[in-house]
């Protein structure tokens, strides 16, 4: 979820649970509701890793300030430096509840992405993910905001944000039963095709609650497809110069006309050895504990050089290039596998960037 969505997310629980008469030591509403929106946005501080390296900052992210361990430690912190702030006018109790409500429901947004999220860390880096929302969801948004403008709107309760917090729930329950439906349509292509002792993944796609990218991963190799659980026609293939907009909606087939891909994990015949060898070895050992789908993206072989780079196929999307791309290259046999990664400027020129690990 981005971090806008999750600061309005604690203002509006703030307001939800602000008492209905509040006593001179606790917080008055305006400053109840700026609390939570810092301390909802709070978990994503981890940003500062990106200093040290962009692969560290996708292996730590999600991390300690995304954990339910250490939340009330970073409520605490939080409580003093808003103690400080206001120069001591309310004590730190008085804002450690509301800095504990916004970073907690930070947490439990982030667990309804596919990106996962470290919430046991920093005893284990096991991320939890009940994938029904995408990372940016316009819709899940703008309930959030139309909650806090009724709010405003009718300030005398705390009813519109209480009734905002359940319309968000419901939201995304329902987001959960498309979910399910999508994993059922999966379950019928694996049984279909004979695919025993396979698990069905279902990745929520920006824009609808109704367009799933399935995933089922077998030992080396992925069966995808792009659904919509809405549409029943099958959508007109967008000509070469349309825009990225109609080339991601025209990807998702209704469940009986679906596209199924089968995506060898380690490229072609000529290419698995390799790829396979450079995937397991110490230099894409960090990049192995994010990836959930990975795959060969490609080789690249130079008169000097020689690179294998991956991607996750969890990030694919129509008419992009995926994120999160990574690989390994050498100058020579005798040379170690050194991790890079690829990713395109503003003006879509591919570079490489070394990353020292």
């Amino acid at each position: 979820m981005d971090t806008l969505t999750h600061a309005l997310s604690g203002a509006l629980l703030a307001r939800a649970t602000e008492p209905k008469n509040p006593r001179p030591d606790q917080l008055p509403r305006r400053m109840r509701m700026w609390v939570g929106f810092w301390a909802a946005a709070f978990p994503d501080s981890d940003f500062i890793t990106r200093l040290i390296d962009p692969l560290t900052y996708l292996t730590m992210h999600r991390g300690i300030t995304h954990s339910v361990i250490l939340l009330p430690l970073w409520a605490l912190g939080l409580s003093l430096l808003f103690m400080l702030l206001v120069r001591g006018k309310y004590s730190w109790r008085a804002f450690a509840g509301v800095a504990a409500l916004g970073i907690g429901i930070h947490i439990l947004g982030d667990v309804f992405t596919a990106f996962g999220t470290m919430i046991f860390a920093p005893f284990s880096t096991w991320r939890a993910q009940i994938p029904t929302t995408f990372i940016i969801d316009p819709y899940f948004t703008m309930i959030i905001v139309a909650g806090l403008v009724a709010a405003v709107i009718w300030n005398l309760t705390r009813m519109p944000a209480i009734i905002g917090l359940a319309v968000l729930a419901t939201y995304v329950g329902f987001q959960g039963i498309q979910h399910q439906r999508a994993v059922a349509v999966g379950e019928a292509y694996a049984a279909r095709h004979q695919l025993e002792d396979t698990a069905v993944e279902a990745i929520p796609q920006p824009f609808s609650p109704f367009h799933w990218m399935i995933v089922i991963p077998g030992k080396n190799v992925y069966h995808m497809s792009y659904v919509s659980l809405w549409r029943d026609d099958i959508p007109d293939f967008p000509p070469e110069d349309a825009n990225w907009l109609w080339q991601v909606y025209a990807s998702y087939y209704p469940p009986r006309e679906a596209l199924w891909t089968r995506v060898p994990r380690f490229g072609s015949t000529g290419e698995s050895s390799l790829a396979e060898q450079v995937w397991y070895s110490q230099a894409l050992a960090a990049y192995r504990q994010f990836a959930l789908y990975p795959a060969l993206y490609r080789v690249d072989r130079a008169k000097d050089d020689l690179c294998v780079w991956f991607n996750d196929l969890r990030f694919a999307l129509a008419g992009s290039n995926m994120p999160f791309r990574y690989g390994a290259c050498r100058k020579s046999a005798e040379d170690v596998w050194r991790v890079y990664r690829l990713f395109n400027d503003n003006d879509g020129r591919e570079i490489l960037d070394a990353i020292p690990h």
